[in-house]
This record gives C-alpha cells, sequence and structure tokens, in this order.
C-alpha cells in the first residue's frame, strides 16, 4: 500500500511467482526475489521473501541479513526461528542455541516455538550432541496426541534423532507417530519405515531391470524389493528443518 499503484502491482507479480516457485524451483524464485527487491527494498514482505528465497537456495548469510532487515521493518518476532536456523546453515550453531534462550522466543506462537525446538535440537545434533537433542524434543507437543500443522515434523525430527543414537525400535515407532500425522507428505517417514523394515523402493522401469531380467530369465514382481542393506549415513540438517 505504500508504493504507487504501478510499482506495487510490479512488485506484486515477482513476490506471487516467489510464492509459487520457491518449493519445485527455488533458484527461479531467488531470481524473482531479487528483481522485487531491486523495485521495493523498503518494503518488509520484499524483505521477508527475498530472505526465503536465498534461504531454500542455502544462501544463508544473505537469507539472514533480509530476514533481519525485515524484523527491523515490521518489530515482529515471527522470523526469530528461521533467523536461528541460519546461523546453523552458516556453521553456528552454538548462535542458534543462544537465539533459543532468547526473550524473543516466548512471544512466539505455539508453531513459533516448536519450530524454534526443532532448530534448537538441529543445533545441539551440529555440536555432537545426540542426547541433548533427544531431550531437547522431549516436550508436550510431542508426547500430545492431538495433530497440529507441525506435529509431523516434530515426530520425525524425534524418530530421526532416535535412530541416529542407535534407538532403532524406538525411531520405528516415532517414524509410524509420524507417519499417521503427515496428512500432507510434509516428510518422507513412510520411506524411512520401509528402509527401517529392508524394504528398498526402485524404478520399475529402470533399463537395469530390463537387461537382468533378459540375462536371467526373470520376471521383475511389482516395484519393490527387498534388500538387507541401509543407509549409512544421511545429512542430519535435513531431518531437521523444514
Amino acid at each position: 500500500m505504500s508504493l504507487p499503484k504501478g510499482l506495487a502491482e510490479d512488485v506484486s507479480r515477482n513476490l506471487v511467482m516467489v510464492a509459487q516457485l520457491i518449493d519445485e524451483d527455488p533458484e527461479k524464485a531467488y531470481g524473482y526475489s531479487r528483481v522485487a527487491l531491486r523495485l521495493a527494498s523498503r518494503v518488509a514482505a520484499v524483505r521477508e521473501a527475498a530472505g526465503f528465497a536465498a534461504y531454500a537456495t542455502q544462501k544463508y548469510s544473505e537469507a539472514l541479513a533480509e530476514f533481519r532487515a525485515a524484523r527491523r521493518m515490521s518489530g515482529g518476532v515471527e522470523l526469530w526461528p528461521v533467523m536461528a536456523d541460519c546461523e546453523r546453515g552458516l556453521g553456528r550453531p552454538e548462535r542458534a542455541l543462544a537465539m533459543a534462550g532468547e526473550p524473543e522466543v516466548q512471544k512466539l506462537d505455539k508453531a513459533g516455538q516448536v519450530e524454534m525446538r526443532l532448530v534448537a535440537a538441529g543445533a545441539r545434533r551440529d555440536m555432537g550432541q545426540l542426547d541433548a537433542a533427544i531431550v531437547t524434543l522431549q516436550s508436550p507437543e510431542l508426547a500430545s496426541g492431538a495433530v497440529h500443522p507441525w506435529t509431523a515434523r516434530l515426530r520425525y525430527a524425534y524418530a530421526d534423532a532416535l535412530l541416529a543414537a542407535g534407538r532403532e525400535q524406538e525411531a520405528r515407532e516415532w517414524f509410524g507417530k509420524a507417519l499417521e500425522a503427515d496428512k500432507d507428505g510434509a516428510t518422507d517417514a513412510s520411506d524411512r519405515l520401509a528402509e527401517l523394515d529392508g524394504v528398498e523402493f526402485v524404478d520399475a522401469f529402470d533399463d537395469s531391470d530390463e537387461d537382468s531380467e533378459e540375462e536371467t530369465g526373470g520376471v521383475v514382481a511389482g516395484d519393490v524389493e527387498l534388500d538387507g542393506d541401509r543407509r549409512d549415513d544421511r545429512d542430519d540438517r535435513d531431518g531437521d528443518k523444514g
């Protein structure tokens, strides 16, 4: 509303494209955010969108600068968790933990406080404090049977931390609980459960499968096969955010 009508329309078109592309093509979303930023750098919503686009492309220093600018302009605390996660992305988990103890966290709504807990647990894992990460995630929100938009991600992060600690049976239980709450497919809990059960998903149309059939005279039965192998390592940060 603070911009002339023509300029406001140009800026809004670019912001719409950021929102539409940020999940499927973050680099393109980032490009549109830079255009909006050149047109209206003094608008908090533009700085916030530019921050999320930079965050999606792992430009954490740039994202943090944009989030800080947006926060100064708006005066809100909603961006506090993602700002802390940028600190993690920059290799400064201790700063993320310090932010988890700041008064701003108490001003967040429930969703924001859960997000902050996820970031703090991720920072603990970054620092090799796996047991502390598990304890950080143990909360009334985790124990609750109610399902909220953040429930699946919280349960998933807890399951992933348990698995990293070698507590496989408990991890399987919590991946199952994450799957129950994950109505929108926000996590890959079903894949993690299958992995724990030794099921490997393969491409039914993979050329290598056709070659194998010709060589052995066998038939590919469906698009899954049993395999006892499991992945030995995984990017911890992927499991912790999001």
